[in-house]
Order: C-alpha cells, then structure tokens, then sequence
C-alpha cells in the first residue's frame, strides 16, 4: 500500500512493564509504517521489569526513549510523548499489543484529507474481561449522555492526531481515558472508525475495579471545565447567589409571620433553613471569586509540565 502522507509520523506509546511485548511491537510498527517517514516514542512509566533493557537493546535509530524519573501514570506518560513527538501527525497506542498497528495506514487516509483533526478506533470484537468491559461500557454511555458528544469507545488508545490538536491537550489524573473528548472541546473534528482488538499478548492488566471511581471523579471535572473554566463564577455566584435570595425570602416570611402576626417563631425549622441558605450561598459566593482568582493565577503563570524525565534515549544512546 502507498503512503499516504510524506510528512513525519509520531508514534507515542507509554509502557509499563511490558519487556516481553516491546520487541514484537517495534516489529509490528515497522511492519506497518513501510514507506512512511516515522519516529516510534516508548515512554517508560518507570518500569520495574527490564522494559528499558529490551528497549536500548534493540539498537534501532527509530526509537526514542523517554524513561520518567517516576511512575506518573498512563495520562502524564502520555503527556510527555505528545511534548516530545516532532511528527505532523501523532498517534496514540497501547504497549500491550492488544492495539493493531496495521490499522494505522487506513487511519491516516482520514487524517491527511485536512477534513478531521481526530482519527480515533472503535474496538471491534473487543477481547478483554468484564472487569474492563463494563466499566468501559458505563464511561461511554455518561460521556455520550451528558456531553452530547456520540463517541462509542473512549478507552480506544489507537488514535491519529494532527500536530496541532495534540500539543494543545492537556492530560492528568486518568483523562487519557478522555483524550478524545478533550480534543473536541479544543475545537477537533472527530472521525471513528473500526479496528482490530486482539487479547493481551504478555504480562498483565494494569487496570482494575479502583480505577472505575477515578474515572468518574476525572469525568465530573472534565465537565465542569468544560463549561465553567474559564468563568466559574457563573457556577457558584449564580448557586451562591440563588441561595441567599431563597434565604432572604424565608426570613422575610418569618419576620412578617413574627411582627404582622405575633406569633413565635424561634422554634421554628424554617428559621434554621432559612439562615443555612443565607450562610451557604456567601460561601458558594466565596468560592466563585477565590476560583476565580485562581485562573487568573493559573493563565498567568508560567508553563511547568507536571512530570519529570530523567533521560532519552534514541536507538538505545542517550541523547
């Protein structure tokens, strides 16, 4: 098959103890990118097993090295792939060869028509366990729900991204489960299309039940970002604000029912209601400028990467 684009590929994949997976993957990646003019980019997640080993002991000029200084997790290796990546187009896999990197050619046929910034895959016959599966299932159908965006498998990690969108993203906590739908509110065009999924070659899963709550802790912050990081004042002065006056018009109530009609009302629950919502709308006030305050600080300040390397290596010599 022709290549379709003589510009420079990047091929972004962190790993985690995975020494047993890495020399086939090179081997597939090169089996598959024939013609094309491409960097593979391995970021070790500080490994425990020999990953770094078989990686520098393959000799070869087209992979670079990245080894963390410690193990940050999947979002920030990835991260520091995409900084690292020189390529016009950037794609995304796993280390586990459960990604096929066959389907990489046909991707980029999407992303070289200048009609889409996002090329992401959808799991065909999709070969993982329940534990992964359901899960998954539920993240999907929240992102689909309440972003309005139909992505049918956000944990896909082969994706084909143009040079821009992908320096743009902004990955921590377990967002590279979101990575697509970052990329969308960047402003991305978004293309699925199917692609083979094949069990894990060797090793074991690094994903657990636990991970379900981070994933969900992760979306809801996704979410307010999404809609008031730029403003959250809008958020809580508007929360804030709605609760003073529902407050106020309680204790209005109160003192027309105390001075209008002489009755008592210092045993009242109403009393107490009425004050919470007062207190609790100043305080949710507070919190929209304190946050507010806060993005200023965080546009203003300067461009610190939450992660730290130790050293890269291209065709296993430090560079």
């Amino acid at each position: 098959m022709q290549p379709v684009t003589n510009s420079l590929l990047s091929v972004v994949v962190p790993l985690y103890n995975e020494e047993d997976n890495v020399t086939l993957l090179t081997q597939k990646i090169h089996e598959s990118l024939v013609g094309y003019d491409y960097q593979i980019i391995y970021v070790d997640d500080f490994s425990k097993d020999k990953t770094k080993k078989v990686i520098k002991d393959l000799k070869d000029g087209k992979v670079h090295l990245i080894e963390l200084k410690k193990n940050y997790g999947q979002s920030l290796a990835l991260a520091a792939g995409l900084d690292y990546a020189e390529g016009d187009y950037i794609i995304t896999m796993d280390g586990d060869l459960q990604n096929d990197p066959s389907d990489i050619p046909q991707m980029l046929t999407y992303a070289v028509s200048g009609e889409y910034d996002v090329v992401t895959g959808i799991r065909q016959k999709r070969k993982d366990s329940l534990v992964k599966k359901i899960p998954s299932k539920i993240a999907n159908f929240l992102v689909r729900r309440v972003t309005k965006l139909d992505i049918k498998d956000n944990g896909c990690a082969l994706k084909v991204f143009t040079r821009d969108i992908a320096k743009d993203l902004n990955l921590y906590g377990e967002m590279h489960r979101f990575i697509t739908l970052l990329a969308f509110l960047e402003g991305g065009q978004i293309k699925q299309v199917p692609v083979k999924h094949h069990a894990r070659n060797a090793g074991v899963s690094k994903y657990g039940l636990e991970r379900v709550f981070k994933v969900v802790a992760d979306m809801m912050l996704l979410l307010f970002i999404r809609k008031y990081f730029q403003r959250p004042i809008h958020l809580f002065g508007i929360s804030g604000s709605l609760m003073i006056i529902i407050g106020v018009f309680i204790n209005i109530y109160l003192l027309i029912v105390k001075f209008g009609l002489g009755e008592d009302i210092g045993t009242r629950p109403l009393l107490t209601v009425g004050m919470m919502f007062i207190f609790a709308g100043i305080q949710l006030f507070t919190i929209g400028i304190v946050m507010e305050l806060l993005i200023r600080t965080y546009y203003e300040s300067q461009n610190k990467r939450p992660y730290r390397i130790k050293k890269v290596s291209v065709g296993g010599e430090v560079k």
